[in-house]
Parts: structure tokens; sequence; C-alpha cells
């Protein structure tokens, strides 16, 4: 399928019902309701579906001018990971659903939160590396202010108004030290993260005045950026402001990670850990050494390897096809995840040669944007030589 027509009328009902059975859509058109079904595959949570409802049977969007507008932020921080895709697909279900999508290039975000030393030079110089990733990853699509069109913002464009500081002041009145602490996971921080660094304690109140004052229909994140999100909520209840659409997307679990998915997120893919984490930058000898390493137990459905198959191979490729050495068996292939759980278990597919598929699998995928820097190897060298890798 390649859009929103190609959905059928009971795909459409199923997704919808899945993640907002409580929401009215009889304003809208069948057109409309599938531009929103289409969205939502691989979607963990929808908060507040009831806007782009209304935004779609009015034609008023949040700016008025009836472009819906999707945002999602980001820290220049160092090199991508694999998580990256899991937002783009929805990025691109967005942008075929006649979405504007934003890519925010947070940089002061970035120096609060102490990125490179607060060097922000060398968060800018990621952020124009960042710009690049995503042009490749949503294939290329038109950039502008229109429907279905991209576009690039960077944070220390927006602060240039004198009205965004009133919002952030707003959004911060009547929030208590307590509440906004319990936000701190937003950073990547714990709760005493301010102690000695009070700008940290304006990080949540600017992540919501971000979404206000650019006027977003959509604010995407992963599952990690409820609490800012949710705080959001809660400044536009206050003030009778208008509130944004959430969608929250999967957290892939580091390859070290066994077990469901934690609360705290403490098990969520990282940088930070390169043995853990899936760069988007891996060679596929690198990738078949990091899979080989994965945790996977046959008699386990959680494991990072499924959530590599069911967010990301799955969505993008239709199937996996696991290959094993000759001697051992014929090629499979397979298209329904549960079932090649269940091919592991009884010992029908070798956990190794399963692994090693996926690996293949992401090569694949990265090939596209292994080739663009290959031909335009500035921005990830001077990425390389910020991060020291």
């Amino acid at each position: 399928m390649t859009g929103p027509g190609d959905l059928s009328t009971e795909a459409v009902g199923e997704l919808l019902n899945a993640h907002a059975p409580d929401t009215d859509f009889s304003a809208l058109s069948d057109s409309d309701r599938a531009r929103i079904a289409w969205m939502l595959p691989g979607v963990e949570e929808v908060v507040g579906l009831d806007h782009l409802v209304s935004a779609m049977a009015s034609g008023e969007s949040h700016a008025g001018d009836g472009v819906l507008r999707c945002y999602v932020g980001y820290e220049p921080s160092g090199k991508a990971h694999i998580g990256w895709l899991v937002q783009s697909l929805t990025l691109r279900r967005i942008l075929d659903s006649g979405g504007n999508v934003l890519i925010f290039l947070a940089d002061w975000h970035a120096w609060v939160n102490d990125k490179f030393g607060g060097d922000m030079d060398k968060i800018r110089t990621t952020a124009r590396y960042m710009e690049e990733i995503f042009r490749v990853l949503l294939g290329n699509p038109a950039e502008g202010e229109g429907s279905g069109e991209l576009r690039f913002l960077y944070a220390s464009e927006l602060m240039e108004s004198g009205d965004y500081w009133a919002t952030v002041l707003r959004c911060s009145k009547n929030m208590s030290l307590s509440r906004v602490r319990r936000t701190f996971s937003i950073m990547g921080r714990g709760e005493d993260a301010a102690d000695n660094d009070t700008s940290k304690f304006f990080y949540p109140a600017m992540q919501a005045a971000d979404i206000f004052e650019m006027h977003i229909d959509i604010a995407l994140g992963g599952m990690d950026q409820r609490k800012a999100h949710m705080y959001m909520r809660d400044v536009a209840d206050r003030y009778g402001w208008t509130k944004a659409t959430c969608v929250h997307t999967p957290i892939i679990s580091s390859l070290k990670a066994s077990g469901a998915r934690m609360e705290s997120f403490d098990h969520k893919m990282s940088k930070s850990d390169p043995e853990g984490a899936v760069l988007l930058h891996d060679e596929p000898d690198e990738l078949g050494r990091k899979l080989r390493k994965a945790y996977l137990d046959p008699e386990d459905s959680d494991s990072p390897v499924h959530e590599l198959v069911e967010q990301i191979i799955m969505p993008q490729l239709g199937s996996l096809t696991i290959t094993p050495d000759p001697k051992y068996g014929e090629p499979s292939t397979w298209d329904d995840l549960a079932a090649l759980r269940k091919a592991l278990a009884a010992g029908e597919v070798h956990p190794l040669d399963y692994k090693l598929a996926v690996a293949d699998a992401l090569a694949g995928l990265l090939a596209p944007l292994a080739e663009h820097f290959a031909a335009a190897p500035d921005l990830l060298a001077a990425v390389s030589e910020i991060t020291g890798d």
C-alpha cells in the first residue's frame, strides 16, 4: 500500500477503533477518515485525536489556514540510531496524508541539556547533519510550508520572538517544582537534575511553548516524550489554548535488554551505549556483529530483535527472509512475527540465522543513507570528529 486511498473500509475502522474507540468520526468524509487511519499503524498511543478530527471537519487547523502541521523535536546530540526509523515511518505516513511535517532542531534545548558541553557550534553542526538524515529517511519530499511538505526550523530561530518567551513564562506559571521535576525524564535526566542548574526547570515549559508558538496540530514523539506532551495539555487546559493531538511511537529497546518494555525506559536504545544501539551508519559487518550479541531467548516472546522486526522491518519490507547454511535447511520467508516466534520456540528456526537475517534486512534499509553520505561525506565527518567515533 502506498497511501490512504489503499486502505480498505474495514482496515480504516480497525485502526481508528484501536487508537480512539470513543472518538466521533461522523463529521469526516471517508477519505479524511482514511487519512487519519493511514497515520496510525505502528503507533503505540494517540492522545486527543478529537483535535485532528475537528480540524479536518472544519478546515481550520491550529494556524487557521487549513494546513495540518506535525512537529517532532530533536536535540542535536550525536549520530542517529535505528529508533529514528520508527518515527520516520510515521512521519512519511503523515506526509502521505497531507500533513506538513516540521523537524524541529532544538539547539537551545540541547544547550540547556549540556550536550557537547554547551558548545553551540558543535550543536548546530550536528543539527545540519540531522537535516540530511531526515531528508534521506523521508525520501527527499518537497520542502515548504504546504500540505505534504517537509520543513526544518531551529529553536534559535523561534526564540528570536519576544512572544515566544512570554509563552514560556505562561507555560511556567502555577506549575509546581515537583510537577516540573517529574518531566525531567524527557531530557534523559533524573529529578535532581536542576538542583545546580535552574535553566533545566525551563525545559518543559520551552517544549510546551514550542508547540503553541508553531501552531502545531500533531505533536509526535516517542513514549519517552509523553510527560512533556501531557504538561503541554495541562497548560492548554488552563488557558483555553488549542491542544495538539499527541502521537507516541514505541521505544526500541537496547540490544542488551531482556524482558518486556519497562515504564522507566531504562531499557531504551541509546547511542551513549554503542554496543546496545544500532546506529544508522553501522556497516553491514558491524550490524551482524551487534545482532549476534543481541538478547534473544527462543522461549521469551520479548526481545529487541523482535522489536526491530515488528517496528521497522515488517512495516518497511513486509516480510523477513531467513537463509540458513544450506546444510541446515532451506530459506524461509515470514510475514507474521507471531508465527516466527513460535517457530523459534519449536526449534524450526535457529536464533543465529534469525539475528543475521535481521542484520541483513537493516543493512538493506540503511543502504540509501550510506550512499548519500558516501557522495557527500563532509557533515558526517564533522560529526564524527565531534563525537570521536
